[in-house]
């Protein structure tokens, strides 16, 4: 994988500068899974679909973010509502990478990055994906930006930022649905996976092919499942990278996330220690942590309060040698306990002024751990004390409007409560308060916001995922789960595997998003499936972590 280092000089968060319900409980969502606690809706090809006559897609130039050359972008008029066909229309932006080798071209791949907030006109682009050769050769390459989206209509959310904190925490999902709704009136419940699904097809008609081939990451997995479930004569291949679970559908999403992101840091800080000639942070798992939490003290002032690591031999002070054991169990024990305390004295002797959740380090941290590659940028700007008083690059996008920064996050939360069907669970609400507005721990922060309810609270469902099948499909789907994923978990999963009666490759590590990473089996086994239908492949080692040049 060619991936660029992260952005460690911003928030992705938002910072000091957002802390509404709203905005932050999309926010903390990278990739989706989905709950079926209500029985699935019926498949909706028996719905009402739009019968009009296949437009015409007259190619142009792309946005200027779309960087491959030969990348052309046209749009589309869909309806709003799919049980309204003739009503209001609206514009669906998409993107074509024509096959490098038309002698070889064998149909069009449609493409999904996730989200569901994810821009897919640049997803085809080089950049955080390599996407192989042979791909490029043979395949049109299909994004379709999602519905809600900047350059296809977007939902117009603007003074959902202004939401006060105490709305926030009381009815902050129904406010950033009035404030939709004021905006862009009638369209807000009409964003959704399912409609988003059947734009693909409103596409797919367009472009004259008679089946897509498809390939879903993370929340695409859903989306992919979605359009092949209601268009199985339509669909092709089905590649289903980092597979959502149909049974976190959404507010159970983030807390199945929380164990994995954890775990996935400790496997950094161990990565780290065992570069230390590299970084020289520490040559066990917990210097590198404590180094870490040093760090993010120097920038706002008090300690993140996610657990230590386990202490190692090379822990032990040289004057506890002869009780080395019972060293490592006592802290273990403690260690904890130590550091939610020392996080709980340092807030309250700051009030207002030290959070933890504003910390540009700890939240860098939280994105970067589940993709391997970007483990040695981010041990790096440990190294030279990024974020702590050190001199920062002029962030380009400072005059950006805030409402239009998050635009994006709003339409993510906007799918995820027109969508829910797990009931909210009002015990995980003081651990809501709690961390969302003492601790700040953004590690259990947004769990506790979905599990509890609150992410939505005012917003009702609106709608549900259809039911999700392969069995009317022709060829098996392939679905490629990591171990460690934190992101997706392996064992949920697991069922959307088997709804999708899926060839699951099970692959080592614990990044997220599998394919176009620099993992040779995993690539290999993919282009066999596209261009066969299958392949033997059922297990594939973790990628590769490339070491920055120097």
């Amino acid at each position: 994988m060619s991936s660029a280092p992260p952005n460690l000089r911003s928030n992705r968060f938002g910072g000091r500068g957002v802390r509404s319900v709203s905005s932050l409980a999309a926010a903390a969502v990278l990739a989706f899974g989905s709950s079926a606690a209500l029985a699935p809706a019926a498949i909706a090809q028996e719905a009402p679909a739009a019968e009009a006559p296949a437009q015409a897609l007259n190619w142009g130039p792309c946005p200027e973010r779309v960087t491959t050359p030969t990348a052309v972008c046209a749009t589309l008029k869909v309806p709003m509502d799919y049980d309204n066909p003739e009503g209001e229309k609206i514009d669906i932006s998409v993107v074509k990478h024509p096959a490098a080798d038309p002698s070889q071209r064998r149909g069009a791949l449609f493409g999904n990055s996730g989200g569901p907030n994810g821009d897919v006109l640049s997803y085809f682009d080089d950049g955080l994906f390599t996407w192989p050769q042979e791909l490029r050769n043979e395949f049109d390459l299909i994004g379709v930006q999602p519905r809600g989206l900047p350059d296809s209509t977007p939902v117009d959310c603007t003074g959902a930022e202004l939401i006060d904190p105490v709305t926030s925490v009381t009815h902050g999902g129904g406010a950033l649905r009035a404030a939709c709704e004021q905006n862009t009136p009638g369209y807000t419940e009409h964003v959704n996976t399912e409609n988003t699904a059947r734009d693909w097809e409103e596409v797919r008609k367009a472009l004259g092919e008679e089946k897509i081939d498809i390939f879903g990451l993370s929340y695409g997995t859903l989306l992919g499942s979605t359009y092949a479930s209601l268009f199985p004569a339509q669909t092709d291949k089905l590649v289903l990278d980092s597979g959502v679970s149909p049974n976190h559908v959404w507010n159970g999403l983030l807390n199945a996330q929380d164990p994995g992101y954890k775990k996935r840091t400790h496997d950094m800080f161990e990565w780290i220690a065992q570069n230390d000639e590299t970084y020289h942070l520490g040559d066990t798992a917990l210097k590198v942590y404590q180094r870490w939490s040093d760090l993010i003290v120097e920038e706002v002032g008090v300690n993140p309060s996610v657990a230590p690591p386990p202490a190692q031999v090379g822990d032990v002070p040289p004057a506890f040698t002869a009780l080395a054991q019972q060293y490592i169990d006592g802290t273990n024990l403690t260690n904890p306990a130590r550091v939610q305390l020392e996080n709980l004295v340092g807030t309250l002797m700051n009030p207002g002024t030290a959070q933890q959740a504003n910390s540009m380090v700890l939240n860098q941290t939280r994105n970067s751990v589940p993709q391997s590659a970007s483990w040695p940028y981010l041990a790096e700007a440990i190294a030279e004390g990024l974020g702590a008083g050190a001199e920062t690059e002029e962030i380009p996008d400072l005059d950006t409007p805030m409402a239009d920064a998050l635009q994006p996050i709003f339409m993510q939360q906007i799918v995820l409560c027109n969508e829910n069907q797990v009931p909210p669970n009002p015990l995980s609400y003081p651990e809501f308060l709690w961390t969302s507005f003492v601790s700040g721990d953004v590690y259990d922060m947004y769990g506790a916001m979905y599990d509890s309810g609150a992410a939505c609270a005012g917003f009702p469902a609106t709608t549900k995922l259809p039911a999700l099948s392969g069995d009317a499909l022709e060829t098996k789907p392939l679905q490629l789960q990591g171990l460690g994923d934190p992101q997706t978990p392996y064992q949920p999963g697991m069922v959307l595997a088997n709804q999708m009666r899926a060839h699951v490759i099970t692959v080592g590590g614990g990044d997220h998003g599998q394919f176009a990473k620099g993992n040779e089996t995993v690539d290999s086994a993919v282009l066999e499936y596209l261009r066969t239908g299958h392949t033997g492949v059922t297990e594939a080692p973790a990628p590769p972590i490339p070491m920055p040049e120097t």
